[in-house]
């Protein structure tokens, strides 16, 4: 039996009531076992580690599963959902060595590595009731007691499996490289872990000098910002192009001497520190030259470091001053302390050390100067310590070679929002390098390579059975403690193979878990093929370059498939200011708080319908929770309730017992019924196309538009129906109206607020006949599955019609409202206006409702406006017109008040019109109704009209107001009440005058209290952009001769600036694009220097490349100064990039190659949305901020605003 449903509710309250529920009939697993003969729908969760907290980026992805996933259930799958916790690597041995004060390798040698991984696994799952518990409070539906942990020795078997296959494809390799390092990890880090953590640093800036052995009274100056790199160096490069000068004094008054690098090539120079003076017997501290030496920064002469840094290796190897195999020169321990060899400096950290060499440089009469330098430097993602660059022998995946397959298998992947794949991700994948696995640690997976003394003999083993069978020892676990100790026979006579000290990098794990989780290949071998690729997996935007990476890597490599099909990518969510979310901070409120205060359903609802589901960024606020609950869940209970009363009430009162059946409810024929019949169905029929895209963010506002039409217009306009007001059969079609529509609704909402929908059906469950569901066990709304859609039931006429009406209430009330007459004093008619007759008529139709909304006695409705007095109006956007006409501004106003309503009319239609010799258009007048003084209308009616700002709650808007006169009464109030305006408003609110700049999205004026207010709704305004001298981005000049014929142009290395940087690659690419010369051949050149894959192409930006092919002839370019192509700079001033663009200033060529290809003004709008990611929006050009119009486009700046969406406008 129906129970009475309270007049209040805490929502919290009964989420904890519905969790209860949940685990007494243990629902579900009942959903798990009710579906397990059903279609698979394959769902890999990404595994986190336990070692600290969950926070709103764990609850936004954790939500989005859950809605997909259970979306699918009850779309007529069966969804395994499996959580999976990551538990080796960094993470857990940071937390142990700061615990233990661990400061390197040697502390754990004596502490033995079984007692340490012991301590690692003992806080692996430190907070994993935590997680367990909040992600259950959050509602989410996930196998705890099922999970796979990245430590389980199954797991940790399959990868090993993974990394033989790769080691069989001859896909590893050993290999000495200069990588990313954490001096307070000790380890090095991959690519993409080191590009996670970048932060503006101070430090120190050294200019030495190095004299040349030929002559000591001749130095070299060379400048770092590494002065702990000096002890190890072993070179000096120079850019044998560049113009060197030789000056004599400390002012440098005399110029002696201007040359080019290339004459100090092979020269030898007194060594800096006699550490590894005997280097010089073979080839060390001489001039090598090179072009990666910038001009743009330092002095020209680069030192060299060949194990600190990447280039440094490179040229040193080259010039054969180091050996590839031979013993490194790197003085640095694991914990980043300079070793023995390293005599006066022994022990010192490097970053500390930097002072004390400094020190000694100018005691030793080295230095020249001293200063600071601020530049942007990698920390650990980890410790969040600076990283050094150090060269470290690794295990590598070879990727390089598969990149044009990577990107195959992403193409082939369906990503929301899609931009993300071919941006963010894509470009990503095109720099792809090889991956470098190994980790100097000791808690994770060991790499399963067995190696003799020197190297030459090598066995990966890829399972348990088959070590066993190779050391003759039992294997049950797979740690270091576990295996280090086992050895292998030599097959070639070498003794014993033993084990590599490395571990797998977790991130290896992590992307080996579609098979590690199910034990592939050694069980579940058929279930794994048949499911793989994954239906669907989710994760924040960083994972672009972790995750999402490696399981991409992973799978091509293995299969030659991508891992999944469809994947969502979240944005971030920061703290209410824009700030990064931090505990230290604080700005931000707990989680844990949030769901006790507003409850689950609330906060999940608050975190979909924002635009962190299409991968951008929301700034977190309490107060959109809160709104949740009192816009979306209070008039939906409020329906829930009223329903149930009245179905009570029926049953006492006319002893009539409600139960609703579907296939035997009668057809209303009132047209409210109707309306929110069809509707609910065209809602539906809305809600499956638009999941089965996975577009979440296109649901949840109609869902909760949906809420609004059902409380806040059908409840509202048929109460009295519902109370039985007019007759039992009409209360009995009203209310098996108004629990169809409720039934359908809790079914649909069940993904997205699982606890509402829950404590709504366990109450109208008992409403429904048994016998008009399908499935067997209707116990929980989470078993049903989504309702069908009734086509037949769906009347797009009668939504029109119902929508007209709402139009014609809305627009009565704000007249009340700016009249001050409230709905309880009747008036004696309202008139509508509308030139479409059939509107009328729909209109006509709804008389009744109309009627009693707005308390009128008559409603009159014509499509004469002149009978009436009404007539069109207009007013200048004096913003707009004033800059552009100056002086004309004057005349031309007091003429656009005089155009008449037939003018006005026929301005509607056509968008344009000539006034005093102008051409005015669309953004330049604003047209409103009003009454014809002269006719008697203006004293008996007041007229307004449906033009509007559609705003939404998470839109940032300011408000400007102005009263006339000022000082007065409505002034005064504004003044008192600020806060409660604020508070309601949640936007500033400041007075006239607006800035020009601004964007404003509506104006108006309004009488109240013999006051006259102006309001004016902006979007937030920017700091004023000044124009750019020069172009904005890098580029370079090109001549090119191929096939005898010359041609000269413009490439650009970068687009915003900042953004899609070209490397050399993309420079052959971009010139075979301009210059038509398709698949030939093509070589390039600086100067004389032929350019090659290493160039570092932005240190070339401004100068003349020339352009040749296979082996034809050079001609060395003219330079200049110019681009060979006219250009214009661009600067977004009113809205923000799109498609992961992030640079607001760009650069556009109005013709390349020069004198073709000539941009026009609307190719230049269209190319302008292009490089801004802002295809399909509408952009207006201007030459400044205050908005002046552009005549010409001979100018070297425009400023771009984005015109509002038919949605904003």
């Amino acid at each position: 039996m129906v129970e009475p449903v309270p007049e209040s509710v805490n929502f919290p309250l009964e989420e904890e009531k519905i969790l209860n529920l949940w685990d007494v009939k243990d629902c579900f697993q009942e959903c798990l076992k009710q579906s397990k003969n059903r279609p698979r729908y394959t769902f890999y969760d990404g595994p986190p580690f336990a070692t600290g907290l969950p926070h709103y980026g764990h609850i936004l992805a954790g939500t989005i599963k859950d809605i997909v996933t259970r979306f699918a259930h009850q779309s007529g799958f069966h969804v395994d959902r499996r959580f999976g916790w990551d538990c080796h690597g960094l993470p857990v041995e940071y937390e142990i060595d700061k615990t233990l004060g661990i400061k390197g390798p040697e502390d754990v040698a004596k502490m033995g590595i079984a007692e340490y991984n012991k301590q690692c696994r003992n806080i692996v799952m430190r907070y994993s009731n935590e997680w367990e518990t909040s992600v259950k409070r959050m509602g989410r539906w996930i196998d705890f007691k099922n999970d796979y942990k990245t430590l389980y020795p199954w797991f940790m078997e399959t990868v090993w499996w993974v990394f033989k296959q790769l080691y069989d494809k001859g896909l590893v390799y050993r290999g000495v490289k200069v990588m990313p390092y954490s001096t307070a990890c000790n380890t090095p880090l991959s690519n993409f872990e080191s590009n996670q953590n970048y932060k503006d640093v101070q430090d120190p800036s050294v200019i030495v000098n190095f004299p040349l052995i030929e002559n000591e009274q001749i130095s070299l100056i060379a400048w770092t910002t590494t002065p702990w790199t000096l002890p190890s160096n072993l070179a000096l490069c120079v850019n044998p192009e560049l113009l060197y000068v030789k000056v004599k004094g400390e002012e440098k008054q005399s110029k002696l001497l201007i040359f080019p690098g290339k004459v100090l090539k092979g020269k030898k120079y007194k060594p800096l520190f006699q550490y590894f003076v005997k280097l010089g017997e073979k080839g060390a501290f001489q001039v090598v030259v090179d072009n990666y030496v910038k001009e743009e920064e330092g002095t020209g002469v680069v030192h060299q470091a060949p194990y600190f840094g990447a280039d440094d290796y490179r040229v040193c190897a080259e010039y054969n001053i180091i050996q590839r195999d031979q013993a490194p020169i790197c003085p640095v321990d694991a914990s980043g302390c300079f070793t023995s060899e390293v005599t006066d400096f022994a022990g010192q950290y490097v970053k500390d050390a930097d002072k004390n060499i400094i020190k000694w440089l100018k005691e030793n009469g080295r230095l020249i100067n001293a200063s600071t330098f601020k530049h942007n430097y990698p920390f650990c993602w980890r410790s969040d310590t600076p990283l050094i660059y150090k060269a470290v022998p690794s295990w590598f995946v070879r990727v390089e070679h598969m990149v044009q397959k990577l990107l195959d298998n992403n193409g082939k992947c369906y990503w929301v929002p899609e931009f993300v794949r071919e941006k963010r991700f894509g470009n990503w994948l095109r720099d792809a390098r090889d991956w470098a696995v190994s980790r100097n640690r000791y808690w994770g997976t060991p790499i399963p390579l067995w190696v003799s003394d020197d190297f030459e003999e090598v066995v990966c083993v890829g399972s348990m059975a088959e070590l066993e069978e190779l050391s003759g020892v039992k294997v049950t676990d797979l740690h270091r403690e576990s295996i280090d100790n086992l050895t292998i026979p030599s097959r070639c006579g070498k003794g014993v193979l033993r084990r590599v000290t490395e571990v797998f990098d977790c991130w290896f794990e992590s992307g080996s878990m579609p098979y590690a989780q199910v034990h592939y290949p050694f069980e579940n071998r058929k279930e794994f093929e048949d499911t793989f690729p994954a239906d669907f997996i989710a994760e924040g935007i960083d994972q672009t370059r972790g995750w999402f990476y490696t399981l991409l890597v992973l799978s091509t490599a293995l299969f030659g498939k991508p891992p999944f099909k469809n994947v969502i990518v979240n944005g971030l969510v920061l703290a209410s200011d824009g700030q990064k979310m931090s505990k230290r901070k604080k700005n931000y409120p707990d989680p844990t708080l949030i769901v006790q205060n507003y409850g689950a359903d609330a906060l999940r609802l608050y975190l979909i319908n924002s635009p962190v589901v299409r991968a951008e960024n929301l700034r977190f606020k309490e107060e959109g929770v809160r709104d949740v609950l009192k816009d979306v869940f209070l008039p939906w209970y409020n329906a829930y309730r009223f329903l149930v009363q009245n179905v009570q009430r029926l049953q006492k009162e006319e002893d009539i017992q409600f139960l609703y059946n579907e296939s035997t409810a009668k057809q209303s024929d009132n047209i409210m019924d109707k309306w929110i019949q069809s509707f609910t169905q065209s809602l539906i029929q809305f809600f499956k196309a638009e999941m089965d895209a996975y577009r979440l963010y296109t649901v949840v506002p109609r869902l909760v538009k949906f809420v609004d039409m059902l409380t806040n217009w059908y409840v509202r306009t048929n109460r009295r129906r519902l109370k039985g007001e007019s007759g039992t059969e009409d209360c009995l079609w009203a209310l098996e109206t108004l629990f169809s529509v409720l039934f359908s609704m809790c079914r649909l909402m069940a993904p997205f607020t699982p606890f509402i929908t829950e404590m709504m059906y366990q109450n109208l469950r008992h409403l429904v006949d048994p016998a008009s569901l399908e499935e067997k066990d209707t116990s929980s709304i989470h078993y049903l599955m989504l309702p069908q859609v009734r086509e037949r039931l769906i009347d797009k006429r009668i939504e029109s019609a119902v929508s007209q009406m709402q139009s014609v209430i809305e627009l009565g009330r704000v007249i009340r409202d700016r009249k001050t007459l409230p709905v309880k004093y009747p008036l004696k008619e309202v008139v509508v206006i509308h030139q479409d007759p059939e509107a009328l008529k729909d209109i006509q139709s709804l008389q009744k409702y109309i009627l009693e909304e707005l308390n009128v006695r008559q409603l009159t409705l014509s499509t004469d406006k002149d009978k009436y007095g009404i007539r069109l109006r207009a007013e200048p956007d004096h913003m707009v017109l004033g800059k552009r006409l100056k002086g004309a501004f004057k005349a031309v106003t007091a003429s656009i008040k005089e155009l008449s309503s037939e003018q006005l009319e026929a301005f509607q239609k056509t968008g344009s019109i000539v006034v005093d010799g102008h051409e005015l258009h669309e953004e330049d007048l604003r047209l409103m109704y009003t009454f014809d003084q002269s006719s008697g209308s203006a004293a008996q009616y007041e007229a307004h009209s449906d033009a509007q700002g559609h705003l939404v709650p998470s839109d940032e808007i300011t408000v400007y107001y102005r009263c006339q006169p000022e000082g007065e009464y409505l002034d005064s109030v504004i003044q008192a009440h600020k806060d409660f305006i604020l508070a309601t408003t949640k936007a500033p609110l400041l007075p006239f005058p607006v800035p020009k700049s601004a964007s404003t999205i509506i104006e108006e004026k309004t009488q109240l209290k013999a006051s006259d207010l102006e309001l004016t709704i902006v979007k937030g305004s920017s700091a004023p952009l000044a124009p750019l001298n020069g172009p904005a981005c890098s580029y370079v000049n090109v001549r090119v001769k191929v096939n005898n014929k010359q041609q000269e142009g413009v490439v650009l290395l970068e687009n915003p600036r900042g953004d899609n940087r070209a490397d050399f690659d993309k420079l052959k690419k971009a010139c075979s694009s301009i210059f038509g010369t398709n698949d030939t051949q093509l070589r390039f050149f600086s100067g004389a220097t032929e350019l090659t894959g290493k160039a570092d192409l932005h240190s070339l930006s401004g100068k003349t490349l020339s352009v040749t092919s296979g082996s034809a002839s050079l001609s060395p370019a003219p330079t200049t100064d110019a681009l060979l192509c006219p250009y214009i700079n661009l600067m977004l001033c009113n809205a923000q990039p799109a498609e992961c663009q992030a640079g607001e200033v760009a650069t556009l060529l109005l013709a390349n190659p020069a004198g073709q290809n000539a941009l026009d003004r609307s190719g230049l709008l269209s190319e302008a949305a292009k490089v801004f990611g802002l295809r399909g929006r509408r952009l207006r050009l201007y030459l400044d901020q205050d908005l002046t119009q552009v005549k010409s486009l001979d100018t070297k700046t425009l400023f771009v605003r984005v015109s509002p969406t038919t949605a904003e406008a």
